[in-house]
């Protein structure tokens, strides 16, 4: 006779009632994602290697009950799903090792420690979207939230609040906080603090005024936020708001309501592992304005993780935003990155993201609304 433990015993009169009543049984999480044991990293894009060994991982540890990749509304946190007026995209370059700030002929910010000009490829990215009629962004135009919208719904009723074509561009402002360095390995709740004070900098002191609005932390060449260089367990970017508990740190409180924010590092310090070269020759940015792209695509259809559009299909994709099941498909292959100009602005690879409407990873989308 073999003795085991009571929970273990518990566990496994579970496991025999769920398979009796055909529920789905809870997902097995990836152990190569780094999300896994962060729930904090929302939409967090992995190294290339990782990803190989996520596909690889998943292939026999699927078990999805509709389609793999449909996403489902998740009912929203604080009445929040996504972000459905037109975005205001905040720049908040933290740390003196940015070094000196000069501006450019075209009026954007420049510094004298950004050896590979990633802050001007920012700054023209986000005052590009929604011009030239590039159709990159327009999958968002699909997602929806608010009061008409049932949690678990895997698309929108005509009377949802639904994401506009965002046109004109989203950057509404830029700030260098050289007040003082960033630490060399910033927590997630560093992270998120830093966004509460870019809120105030910016004048945003109501939840009213952080309803559209949107921080991306942008980290200095040669720092490491939330580890993001740990070989094991690395990433190249995330997004999340200031009240996941789940935070490294703990959650942030915030007096102007929730603040959304992403976590940018400089990751051109990890080379081909965050995508520098991934569409072009040398494609320095490459991976730098992809994962600017990825995680704005996610916070618009996810602003409070995770009540917005995720996956819980019980497949490989399970957790999964729109962007991440689309991340690091070649070039030129059915869902593949791509060069997207954005009219004067320049052009800028770019990845698709994920559209229940197409069933399809989206490089191009119709505009819906």
């Amino acid at each position: 006779m073999t003795l085991i433990t009571a929970g273990a015993l518990v566990a496994a009169q579970s496991t025999t009632a769920v398979a009796a009543s055909g529920a789905h049984p809870a997902p097995m999480a990836n152990p190569y994602n780094p999300q896994t044991g962060h729930t904090y990293r929302h939409g967090v894009i992995p190294t290339r290697t990782e990803t190989t060994e996520m596909r690889a991982w998943a292939k026999t540890h699927s078990a999805a009950t509709t389609g793999p990749e449909t996403l489902s509304y998740g009912g929203g946190i604080d009445g929040i799903g996504v972000l459905s007026g037109h975005a205001k995209v905040y720049l908040v370059f933290y740390g003196t090792q940015w070094g000196t700030k000069t501006t450019a002929s075209n009026g954007d910010a420049a510094f004298s420690k950004d050896p590979d000009k990633a802050a001007g490829a920012a700054q023209q990215m986000f005052k590009g979207i929604g011009t030239n009629g590039e159709k990159w962004s327009a999958d968002l135009t699909q997602w929806c939230d608010g009061p008409n919208v049932k949690a678990g719904a895997t698309s929108c009723p005509s009377n949802a609040a639904f994401i506009p074509y965002q046109t004109g561009g989203v950057l509404s402002g830029v700030w260098y906080d050289n007040s003082k360095a960033e630490p060399t390995n910033a927590t997630g709740h560093q992270l998120g603090v830093e966004a509460v004070a870019a809120a105030a900098h910016f004048g945003n002191k109501t939840a009213a005024a952080n309803r559209d609005a949107y921080y991306i932390i942008l980290s200095p060449h040669g720092t490491d936020p939330d580890g993001y260089q740990n070989p094991s367990t690395g990433y190249c970017a995330w997004h999340d708001y200031n009240g996941d508990t789940t935070l490294t740190g703990g959650p942030v409180s915030s007096p102007y309501g929730d603040i959304a924010f992403s976590n940018q590092p400089y990751n051109m310090d990890l080379g081909a592992s965050c995508g520098v070269g991934f569409i072009n020759s040398p494609g320095t940015l490459d991976g730098y304005t992809m994962t600017l792209g990825h995680e704005w695509h996610e916070m618009m259809s996810d602003k409070n993780p995770a009540g917005g559009w995720t996956n819980n299909t019980g497949s490989s994709y399970n957790g999964e935003e729109n962007s991440d099941e689309c991340a690091w498909l070649n070039p030129g292959t059915a869902g593949g990155a791509a060069n997207i100009k954005f009219g004067s602005f320049g052009t800028f690879a770019e990845q698709a993201s994920w559209s229940n409407d197409t069933n399809s990873c989206a490089i191009s989308h119709a505009i819906l609304h």
